[in-house]
């Protein structure tokens, strides 16, 4: 049986709540097709079963797996090719050149999902700067509001057709083993990452400032209060001469006066116009 209207409303609003997500009206058939089989695992008849439930036994466990099996995961590697190549050919030779002094370079992917954005990086930066390797501290972080991506990018794990989605083959044969139909990043290519969970709509931890910020096909989720917000607390997170990157379909024009975008090769990131505040 298909969510009921009243089943779906509450799903929209705990969805807002939690996580500042909106669901339009037209959703449901997603709502429905997310928790179908959240609803199979967890022995229930179908997906309106699963809120049904969760309305009458409030359950923060139960309430987090709905969350995390609405939220949208796709992901591939080497996502987008211009930014990419704006990022090995001006981005992060600018970081290196700047940072040269302190042989630090500090990396955020805020809505990693499995990884293969900030595992992309890593690759990119053994390929293009092998200087890095020994002699400077490289911290690439991703996080992610789910748990299961979280594991799954730590983990380092991969789908053949995980791999062929936007991997060249030439760094497949350099950077993974094949572990029987699967492929694991070989473990100095996973080392040089850490993942955890955070819920960008929420109060962020206290980090260190990063030289850039990958943000991307993340907005397009959130309302424009939301939005402002996340691009402020964004530029507000980047080291001096940082930059913020967010998807080909998003903007940070005409919402945030603190960022300033900056054309580099066929990419625009963002730059912070004064100091962290």
């Amino acid at each position: 049986m298909a969510v009921a209207t009243d089943q779906f409303q509450f799903v929209r609003q705990l969805v807002q709540t939690r996580t500042a997500i909106v669901l339009g009206e037209d959703k449901k058939y997603l709502v429905d097709s997310r928790l179908a089989p959240l609803a199979r695992d967890l022995g229930f008849g179908d997906a309106d079963a699963v809120v049904q439930h969760l309305r009458r036994v409030p359950n923060l466990a139960l309430e987090q797996r709905i969350l995390e099996a609405l939220t949208t995961n796709e992901t591939l590697w080497f996502r987008d090719r211009q930014p990419f190549e704006a990022l090995a050919s001006h981005v992060l030779p600018q970081l290196v050149q700047r940072n040269a002094a302190t042989r630090q370079l500090r990396i955020w992917s805020a809505a990693c999902s499995s990884g293969q954005e900030i595992y992309s990086l890593a690759m990119l930066l053994d390929e293009q700067f092998p200087e890095l390797r020994n002699h400077w501290h490289v911290d690439l972080f991703g996080t992610d509001f789910c748990t299961e991506m979280v594991t799954r990018a730590t983990e380092g794990l991969y789908s053949t057709l995980e791999v062929n989605r936007g991997l060249p083959a030439s760094l497949l044969v350099r950077y993974f083993d094949r572990e029987g139909a699967n492929w694991r990043l070989k473990p100095h290519v996973r080392s040089r990452a850490r993942f955890g969970t955070m819920n960008l709509a929420g109060p962020w931890p206290p980090m260190s400032a990063f030289d850039l910020v990958l943000m991307r096909n993340v907005l397009i989720y959130f309302d424009v209060p939301t939005k402002e917000r996340l691009l402020k607390a964004a530029g507000n997170q980047l080291a001096p001469g940082g930059y913020v990157l967010l998807g080909a379909a998003e903007t940070a024009v005409g919402l945030c006066t603190d960022l300033t975008p900056v054309r580099l090769g066929d990419a625009v990131f963002y730059s912070a116009k004064g100091p962290r505040s």
